[in-house]
């Protein structure tokens, strides 16, 4: 795992374990959550420039970018992803969470719960609404989950780095270059572990269609500050689905960035970064921190 200047620590959850990284110290709390098979890499530019001033922690999720399978008895899901968030954050014992997704949705399952350990909710160019699974490289992924040996025929061609590019992988998703190094980290779970494919398998065959509505549906119970952040060129997360998100979030800020596909965290990592801990420092949680 490419360390994001943080410690590499486990948490036992209901999955089994999970690996994630906290630069520790007793600041405002900001939990990262990544996409679909990639690890806490993605935020490591975004970590370096909020670690002085917030304790960040990025936890590895079971999205097919995760070393450590779950345990084969849990009912691997994105809603019992969306709630082993809610369980990390229990473990941890945080409080007064500013918690920031990109690319997926489960932050979105989860805030329409009611988390009372998250205080503010960061959304970043995410699938939301009927776009799930977003995009030309969800749907590919998503179809070759329904096929025996259809993931690892999916990703060993991605041994050779220029097909990364290509629009159904990464091409869509970053408009600059993903370094090397990065993207070996995200692929190299899938490349070489068969119980990781399972999981990614389970997953994906567990999406309803349903979720993204069912969740919107319910994201005005989360009264507390949000901020959605959406990228103008997004190609697989169109930006009009951010802004349509944005109304329904009662206490919402929404913010456009210009040349970005939708890891903005690659793209624009400094705008992004500025963007938070603005968003943050206007939004005191003074009763939990």
């Amino acid at each position: 795992m490419q360390r994001n200047n943080g410690r590499v620590l486990l948490a036992e959850l209901t999955c089994g374990q999970i690996e994630y990284e906290d630069t520790g110290g007793g600041k405002p709390v900001i939990v990262l959550l990544h996409g679909l098979v990639m690890n806490g890499s993605v935020w490591r530019k975004v970590v370096a420039g909020l670690q002085d001033d917030f304790r960040c922690i990025v936890p590895t999720l079971p999205l097919g970018g995760h070393r450590l399978p779950v345990k084969p008895q849990f009912d691997l899901s994105p809603r019992s992803v969306a709630m082993l968030i809610g369980e990390f954050l229990e473990r941890l014992d945080l409080h007064g969470v500013t918690l920031v997704e990109s690319d997926t949705g489960r932050a979105q399952t989860l805030a329409g719960t009611g988390p009372a350990r998250v205080a503010r909710l960061v959304l970043v160019s995410c699938e939301a609404f009927e776009n799930y699974p977003p995009g030309l490289p969800g749907k590919v992924v998503s179809m070759a989950a329904m096929f025996p040996g259809g993931i690892n025929a999916l990703v060993q061609p991605l041994r050779i780095r220029a097909l990364r590019r290509l629009p159904v992988a990464l091409g869509r998703m970053s408009k600059r270059k993903v370094p090397d190094d990065v993207t070996d980290g995200w692929l190299h779970p899938l490349m070489h572990n068969r119980q990781i494919r399972k999981d990614l398998e389970r997953y994906l065959r567990a999406v309803d269609k349903r979720e993204m509505i069912e969740a919107a549906e319910k994201l005005p119970a989360f009264g507390r500050p949000a901020l959605i952040v959406w990228a103008e060129e997004d190609r697989v997360m169109p930006i009009d689905t951010g802004r349509r998100l944005a109304k329904v979030l009662p206490n919402c800020e929404f913010v456009s960035v210009p040349d970005s596909f939708t890891l903005i965290s690659e793209d624009q990592p400094e705008v992004l970064t500025g963007l938070i801990r603005d968003f943050v420092r206007k939004n005191p949680d003074r009763v939990s921190e």
